[in-house]
């Protein structure tokens, strides 16, 4: 039988995740990770486009696995162990532990803090990995900046007659030339730090802080301060990189704990989001979730109808909600992102099912605040408890359905527009195209020989199409 690569990935969403893919032995042959794996998986469809070991690994392929993810950092963790336990024979990229960034810490006497990429021995500690590299150098200089910690090597240090630059701008200790009595302390904190734990940290330094201001040592309570300052900045980023997501807080309890904030039972939820360019392509999304997450077969894409509308949040969110309460699941609580207008819309909308507004104030995660049912409003819930990292996390599960919509409506748009110059193209040839290459950028970069491999496109409409991109008579 043969097996079409497209039929493979035809199911494939435009989420993120992980992808794999199986010969016909079942011998898992790649792991992948996407930011879009609908996009990422039609990439392989052209061959020719392929690097040589991905073009050989692709004619094997007859059996194409993913799952999803919360976010694209997620989806690069989980390939990386993926790739290290089931050690698939085509990642060639990553077997050799090269692929993503880590800290770590040297086992000297005087321990270095440095960026690592190669293979985990015992003459060092390491921690990671990194989801980027700048929120690895980040780390690093907040560690430099608190710890004090040296950051050269063995060479350079043992080398040293003065102290160097690093020290001058506070950012070492130079244990080069300067003898050391807390080196060894400022290790293990900065041992803290990587493994998470500095909210005790914080606590003390204001305390420390303080007793230096009570003492009038002003000079001392600023460093304390600014060791404050960095280290909240970490913890921020932190949390905003590891926000919650499904396979990280309970949802049984977390649900209930919004039920008992609420004062209403909820077997389905629906969270709303709306996302336009200036106007264009105006679409909107409705996620659903219950006790036991999100719940996929409630989800629904909008494309506006009313085109007066377009451009106006609040005249595109009435018509979202009203098209979802009256032809999708039952809703036991309607949740928008946005503020009070945005509230009051839905609730005129939807008049007989509880409104909860999410209000993203100044700063999008932190600053969050919350429209009840009654219309009062409440910024006092922890924003480490579960409750919080609920509401967040369908937030924002919400505001990437939408975009990942909106942005598949303007791409195919584009693709129209783009393809609708050509004469003799018509919506048939127009999908099998897409289908083919996956995207606009793909045709337009295509070869006279890669077109001419579409299904059903032909020789003169292959033709005519690489003329019309290359500028040239064929």
């Amino acid at each position: 039988m043969n097996i079409q690569f497209s039929d493979l990935i035809a199911n494939s969403p435009n989420a993120p995740g992980i992808y794999k893919m199986y010969d016909a032995e079942g011998n898992l042959l790649y792991v992948g990770k996407a930011k879009n794996l609908s996009n990422r998986l039609k990439q392989y469809i052209d061959i020719s486009k392929l690097e040589p070991h991905k073009q050989v690994m692709r004619t094997l392929v007859t059996r194409v696995d993913w799952d999803i993810t919360a976010t694209e950092s997620d989806a690069l963790l989980l390939e990386q162990k993926l790739i290290k336990t089931l050690k698939p024979k085509y990642n060639i990229m990553l077997t050799d532990g090269k692929m993503y960034p880590m800290i770590a810490l040297t086992k000297s006497e005087y321990p270095r803090l440095l960026k690592f990429r190669g293979k985990i021995s015992q003459r060092k500690d390491v921690f990671g990995p990194y989801p980027s590299v700048y929120a690895l150098n980040e780390t690093i200089k907040t560690i430099q900046k608190v710890c004090k910690l040296r950051t050269c090597t063995d060479t350079f240090m043992h080398n040293r007659t003065r102290p160097c630059l690093l020290y001058q701008i506070g950012r070492c200790s130079a244990p080069c030339t300067i003898p050391q009595t807390d080196y060894n302390e400022n290790v293990q904190l900065a041992r803290r730090i990587l493994t998470g734990d500095s909210e005790p940290i914080i606590a003390d330094l204001t305390k420390q802080m303080k007793k230096f201001s009570d003492e009038m040592d002003f000079e001392s309570a600023a460093k304390c301060r600014d060791k404050i300052t960095e280290l909240t900045q970490t913890s921020n980023r932190g949390m905003r990189q590891n926000r919650a997501h499904s396979a990280n807080f309970d949802w049984q309890d977390s649900v209930e704990d919004l039920e008992n904030w609420l004062g209403l039972k909820i077997e389905c939820a629906g969270v709303f989001d709306n996302s336009h360019l200036f106007g264009k392509s105006p679409v909107g999304a409705m996620i659903t979730f219950g006790h036991n997450g999100f719940i996929k077969s409630g989800y629904r894409h909008f494309k506006l109808r009313d085109a007066a509308r377009a451009g106006n949040d609040i005249a595109m969110m009435a018509e979202f909600v009203s098209r979802a309460i009256t032809n999708g699941p039952k809703l036991d609580l309607i949740i928008v992102d946005g503020g009070q207008a945005q509230w009051n819309i839905a609730h005129k909308t939807a008049p007989n099912i509880p409104i909860l507004g999410v209000t993203k104030g100044e700063v999008r995660n932190g600053d969050e605040h919350f429209i009840m049912p009654d219309g009062s409003v409440c910024r006092d819930i922890p924003k480490d408890s579960r409750l919080f990292l609920l509401l967040r996390a369908v937030r924002d599960e919400a505001h990437r359905f939408v975009i990942t919509f909106h942005r598949t409506i303007r791409a195919k748009t584009m693709t129209t527009s783009v393809l609708d110059e050509i004469d003799g193209i018509g919506p048939t040839r127009k999908k099998a195209l897409l289908t083919h290459f996956g995207s606009v950028r793909a045709i337009t970069d295509a070869s006279l020989e890669a077109l001419l491999h579409v299904p059903g496109l032909g020789k003169a409409a292959a033709k005519k199409i690489y003329a019309h991109f290359h500028s040239e008579v064929v």
